[in-house]
């Protein structure tokens, strides 16, 4: 029986006036959702992206992203 994760990423473009509290709720609601495995932004080069790497066998990139859009209904998908 094999114990390999599929894991997929996606990147997500916020909208320019997401706040930091914004970001900080997207991570944490993010990180409690079943399949993703990590959130990274990096607010020094690309401060309105983030990335998400994900199980896609627990999670759709679409269910990533109406999680985002809980807190920026302006934020879109761009993939990697």
């Amino acid at each position: 029986m094999s114990k390999d994760i599929n894991i997929a990423d996606i990147v997500v473009h916020l909208h320019p006036e997401s706040s930091c509290d914004d970001r900080n709720k997207i991570e944490r609601d993010l990180r409690a959702h079943n399949g993703v495995i990590s959130v990274h932004f990096n607010t020094e080069g690309h401060p309105h992206a983030v990335v998400v790497a994900y199980n896609p066998d627990a999670v759709t990139s679409q269910e990533v992203l109406a999680e985002i859009r809980k807190c920026d209904t302006k934020a879109v998908m761009a993939g990697l």
